[in-house]
């Protein structure tokens, strides 16, 4: 193989490990789940051990493959009792081929935050971008943090498991003042239930 790119990728454990003795306390946990390894870390420890995974000989995450928020408010039918909004980044190192998920949880449901790590990894900039406009989590440092996706005249963000699923508003074209406008959604929410719940003999069926 040429370079200095591992022929194998190490096995599971010893990236736990790795990461492990790289991280030190700045980790507040590290877990090995089907294969993957996934370390949570504090708001206020996110970037200092993102920096650290990138960095350390033993890591070596040269790449951010994906970040995204999440929200964990119905979490498991609802029964999840920890910090409501969460951001996920997916980290490869292309030089000892291995990789790891890094797991953050904003400190405050209300305004969530957390560092920017797009002067760590420039792929950053359009996720962050993104769960800014999908979640409202507001990314500390990010140049140019604004909306991604939707409109600007967009009101809430759509993720958010209490957002309701025709939204606030719709926007349509009045003939009469020539331009786009917004109002209040006409969308009358229904249950749609299966025809063959609804009809006694549907298809035969006794």
């Amino acid at each position: 193989m040429q370079g200095n790119l591992a022929a194998v990728s190490p096995a599971p454990e010893a990236v736990r490990d790795a990461v492990v003795a790289a991280l030190g306390d700045k980790a507040k946990r590290v877990d090995l789940k089907h294969g993957e390894v996934t370390v949570i870390v504090t708001a206020a420890n996110y970037l200092a051990a993102a920096r650290i995974l990138r960095d350390h000989e033993s890591c070596r995450f040269e790449q951010l493959l994906d970040l995204c928020g999440v929200d964990y408010s119905e979490y498991k039918m609802g029964d999840w009792d920890g910090p409501r909004y969460a951001v996920v980044s997916h980290l490869l190192s292309v030089s000892l081929n291995q990789r790891v998920r890094l797991r953050v949880f904003a400190a405050d449901d209300e305004l969530p935050e957390v560092d920017s790590l797009v002067d760590l990894w420039t792929s950053a900039n359009w996720f962050e971008r993104e769960a800014f406009d999908l979640y409202g989590i507001v990314f500390v440092g990010h140049m140019d943090l604004r909306r991604i996706l939707t409109d600007y005249g967009f009101i809430g963000h759509p993720f958010r498991k209490d957002f309701p699923v025709s939204g606030h508003v719709e926007m349509i074209y009045d003939a009469e003042r020539k331009r786009v406008v917004y109002q209040p959604v006409t969308i009358e929410p229904r249950e749609i239930t299966p025809r063959i719940i609804r009809e006694e003999n549907y298809g035969g069926l006794q």
